[in-house]
Order: C-alpha cells, then structure tokens, then sequence
C-alpha cells in the first residue's frame, strides 16, 4: 500500500460540522462508496469516502448519523467519480441523491482508449500508487472498520482530481472532452431510475434459452429456492450456489434424467446442509408443466425487423466499426448492439438515441443514405 493520506473517520454527530463546512468552502468534491453486496442479500451502502477543500472525510453510513444536511451539499457541488454508475444508482435508492455534476475518470480513461480503465490500474499507471485490491472483497458492513480498509479507502478519493486532471488534459488535446460531459450528463439522467425492479422472469439465467422440457421446470424451481434460502440467510444469492449448478442440474433433467438421477450429480460438500430442500425442489420441479411458467412477453407492437431493416442494420454496423478501429475505441463506446437495432428501424430517431457526440460521428457519412 503506498503512503496514506490524512482522513477523519466521522461517526458520531458532532463530528459532522467540519465535514458540511469543508463541504460549504469546496468548489469540487471527489465522492466514492462502499457498500456490502458481497455479504448482504440486500445491499446496503456502508462507507461515503468524501475529499473536500483538501480534507478526506470517510462517513460511517451504519453510524445513525443525522445526514439530511449532507445530500443537498453534495448534489450542489461538481462531483469527481470514478465508475460512477452503481455509486449514483445506490445513493439514489438510499437517499433520493441526485448529483447536477460529475467528471467520471472510467468514462474518460475509455473514451481516452485506456485498455485498463480500474481504478487501481489508472493510479498505478500515473501516480505508482498500489491499492490493496483484497480491500475490494473485504466487508464493510463490519464494525469496527479496520484500519487498513480505512486507508483503502482515503486513497480510492485522494487521487481523483490529479487523475481527472490528466485525462481532462488529454481529452482536450483530442477535442473529446465534450464526449465525456454528455456521457456523464447521461449517467445522471439513468442513474435516478435506481436499479432495476425484481422480474418474474429473472430466473431465466444465461443458457435457459436451450432448455425446453422438464429442465425448464428445475432451473425454476431452483433459482427460487436459491433466493429463499438467500434471503434467509441475508447472504448473495451467489454464496448459496452459482449458476453453474443450477444449469448443470437443469441441463440434466432436460436431457432426460429422472430426479433421482440428477440429484446423483456431484453438488459440492459445500450443499450438503441444504441438499434436504434442493431435493424437494428438483422433485417439486417434475409436477410442473415447463409450458405453464411465465415467459418474457414481447411489446405488443414488436415487429421482427424486416429484410430492409436487417439490411440497414449491418450497414450501420459495419460504419460503426469503421468509426472504432479509425479512432481506437470499443465499438460498443459508439453505438451498443440495441442502439444499431434502433437506429435500422428509425434512422430519423438518431438524436435520440445516441448521444451528440456519437450522432455527429455517423451523420458525416449517413449509411442508411447508401
């Protein structure tokens, strides 16, 4: 870990006026999180690591601390983040946080067509600083905090504004600068949605799209007991069982294997104290008819895209992927794979769905023009 910058660890109350002072006297803040999710079913935000007017402050989330004065000063000032996405979405759903601006250094190092674009990389690349990168697993729900998880995260601020500095630099000198200030305008924008609403679908994981029998009926009917067992035991889904073995197990009932003979499979001594129940599942799972399970009902007004539609859409593809090689950028930076689709059926819709910067890279050669 390389030298450790001062910070102030606030979790009691009265130590909350210098932090809105420093807060009121700032011009900018550099602000990070750290929440649970590896430990916790539901996560929680546990630490705010905050840098103003030069001074680190790191609030204790779980303290009970009376922090209705600290929202609107933050969401006043011009934020400095890093990855900023998952940290806005968390802060919107714990708080209605709603930040007016930020300078993302992720979106910047990628539109800068920095291959490591971490944290961790960009601070050794430019200031040789190493972060303890056990720190990002550790868990910080628990109290006390040790003092190396403290110092972990004084240093995921302390570098921010001299990192944003850099890239800013560079982005001018390219004339991408605007490019990242529309990327991060529109991080806000997404980012006071929260996270995505529980699905009914959601236990179709990857590879459920080839199940068609009765390994549709176990897949669900163990994902939801991985939930429940989860929930009960206020631990991520993941640490119950991953997909893996729910696919695997799926996968062998749907080639017709009996119950008896997918539970022969090899499961890890790690689910021997839940084997009792996943049994029940599997076995519950041969009574349901796969074809009565709720299915990812499309818009009533889709239509597959037409031989003209297709067409466009590899045009525009294959113009997009001329644009990232000539400019050095993951393609996906220009237009994602649901955006091609948009644009191949609407071109006259290209301002929005793109941002300004990307419209402009392909209305100076309009394919669907072609």
């Amino acid at each position: 870990m390389s030298s450790t910058p001062h910070y102030q660890l606030i979790d009691q109350p009265a130590q909350l006026p210098p932090l809105f002072a420093a807060l009121d006297r700032a011009t900018e803040i550099a602000l990070d999180t750290e929440a649970d999710n590896l430990f916790r079913y539901k996560t929680q935000v546990c630490l705010l690591q905050i840098l103003a007017a030069g001074e680190i402050y790191l609030v204790d989330l779980l303290a009970g601390l009376p922090l209705g004065e600290l929202w609107p000063r933050l969401a006043a000032k011009p934020l400095i983040m890093h990855g900023s996405d998952y940290d806005l979405r968390l802060l919107r759903e714990l708080c209605d946080f709603r930040p007016h601006s930020i300078f993302d250094t992720m979106f910047a190092a990628q539109l800068l067509s920095i291959p490591r674009f971490g944290l961790a990389s960009l601070l050794e690349q430019h200031f040789g600083v190493q972060l303890d990168k056990d720190n990002q697993k550790a868990n910080w729900s628990k109290r006390p905090l040790e003092r190396d998880m403290l110092d972990y995260a004084a240093l995921d601020v302390f570098h921010l504004p001299a990192l944003r500095d850099r890239l800013r630099d560079e982005l001018v000198r390219l004339g991408r600068l605007a490019w990242v200030e529309q990327r991060c305008l529109w991080q806000i924008e997404v980012a006071r949605e929260g996270f995505a609403p529980p699905d009914e679908n959601n236990w179709r994981i990857g590879g459920a799209e080839k199940l068609r029998g009765p390994g549709l009926s176990v897949l669900h009917e163990l994902w939801h007991w991985r939930e429940s067992w989860a929930e009960k035991l206020n631990t991520p889904p993941f640490k119950v069982t991953g997909n893996d073995l729910l696919m695997r197990l799926s996968r062998h009932a749907d080639e017709g294997a009996s119950p008896d003979e997918v539970l022969q499979l090899n499961l890890g001594r790690r689910h021997d104290r839940l084997f009792p129940s996943l049994a029940d599942a599997v076995r519950r799972a041969y009574t349901i008819d796969p074809r009565t399970l709720s299915r990812r009902e499309r818009r009533r007004d889709f239509n597959p895209m037409n031989p003209d539609e297709l067409a466009l859409q590899d045009r525009i593809k294959a113009e997009r992927d001329r644009l990232a090689r000539d400019l050095q950028l993951d393609p996906t930076l220009i237009a994602t794979r649901s955006q091609l689709a948009l644009l191949a059926r609407d071109p006259a819709g290209i301002d929005d769905v793109l941002l300004p910067w990307q419209a402009a890279l392909f209305k100076a050669k309009p394919v669907w023009t072609a």
